[in-house]
C-alpha cells in the first residue's frame, strides 16, 4: 500500500502500542501491521476512519439516487421471485 507510513510486526506493535497510536493519532501516520510477512491491520487515526465512512456514505447515497433515478416502476411478485429462485 503506498498510503502506509510504515509497517510493524505484531510483536513488535505489542511493545510499542503506545508510540504507534501516538503516531496515528498525532502524526496521522497509517502504520501496517504485518503477521507472519503479510499485511493484517492498518491502524490509523479516528480522523482518517471517519473520513473513510463519510467517503463510503457518499458512495452509498449518489448508488441509491442512481438507482432511484433508474426505477421504472416495475415491481416482481414474491411468489414470483421465489418460483424463479426454486428453478
Amino acid at each position: 500500500m503506498d498510503t502506509l507510513s510504515g509497517e510493524i510486526t505484531t510483536r513488535e506493535l505489542r511493545s510499542q502500542l503506545s508510540d504507534v497510536l501516538g503516531r496515528a493519532m498525532y502524526a496521522g501516520e497509517r502504520i501496517g501491521v504485518t503477521r507472519n510477512g503479510k499485511l493484517a491491520a492498518v491502524v490509523v487515526s479516528v480522523e482518517d476512519l471517519e473520513a473513510l465512512e463519510a467517503f463510503e456514505m457518499a458512495q452509498d447515497v449518489a448508488a441509491y439516487r442512481d438507482a432511484k433515478s433508474a426505477d421504472d416502476g416495475a415491481r416482481v411478485p414474491l411468489e414470483d421471485l421465489r418460483a424463479e429462485l426454486a428453478s
